[in-house]
């Protein structure tokens, strides 16, 4: 039986737009082409354990140098995926209609390429994130949930892949999301997405 948090979880992905800097509607989303896709690294032989609700209130991905607090975000009145406000103290920000991250399912994660006349976003360099690297979210309750990076996709916001981001998996991973490419309009042409599974041995 499918929990109230993940129907909501599931609603809202359905009923919204996802937005990362420019929105789409799951309905008129198709599998992504993806333009520039890092392997799936290989399942480890160690299943690692999912661990308690605590909502994240910082994410750290050393390769990158990002080392942010991370705001909650909800939906928008037009039903679209809220984005961190434009500032300059850019942060990321988790989408609490996901799992929380280490939780069992897709915790996803958004943050700007660019914050207007502030310049570069928190996840500015995202897409030179590679497959084995760390990210860490630092949970509420004191603990951390690691994760290593299993595929990093690049793709047209046009075939932004809901399924892929937002359906529902039976392990905890994590999905780091940002805009990418030329602009297009008042947003950009692409997303970046980062893929990432619980690290087994917390490291």
């Amino acid at each position: 039986m499918t929990s109230p948090s993940r129907r909501a979880f599931a609603t809202a992905a359905m009923a919204s737009l996802l937005v990362g800097c420019g929105g789409h509607r799951p309905d008129r989303a198709t599998t992504a082409h993806p333009r520039n896709t890092h392997s799936p690294a290989r399942p480890s032989a160690k299943a690692a354990q999912a661990l308690g609700r605590s909502v994240p209130v910082r994410l750290q991905v050393p390769a990158i140098g990002v080392d942010t607090p991370v705001m909650q975000l909800g939906l928008a009145a037009d039903g679209s995926v809220q984005v961190p406000p434009i500032a300059a103290d850019d942060r990321a920000g988790w989408y609490r209609h996901s799992p929380t991250p280490g939780g069992i399912g897709p915790s996803v994660i958004l943050g700007h390429v660019t914050v207007g006349a502030y310049g570069d976003g928190v996840f500015r360099h995202l897409a030179r994130l590679r497959r084995g690297e760390r990210i860490v979210a630092r949970l509420e309750n004191g603990t951390a949930a690691v994760f290593s990076v299993d595929a990093v996709r690049t793709v047209a916001q046009a075939d932004f892949p809901t399924g892929a981001v937002y359906g529902n998996v039976g392990r905890p991973e994590l999905r780091l999301i940002t805009c990418a490419g030329p602009r297009s309009g008042d947003g950009y042409r692409d997303s970046v997405i980062v893929f990432a599974m619980l690290s087994s041995d917390g490291s």
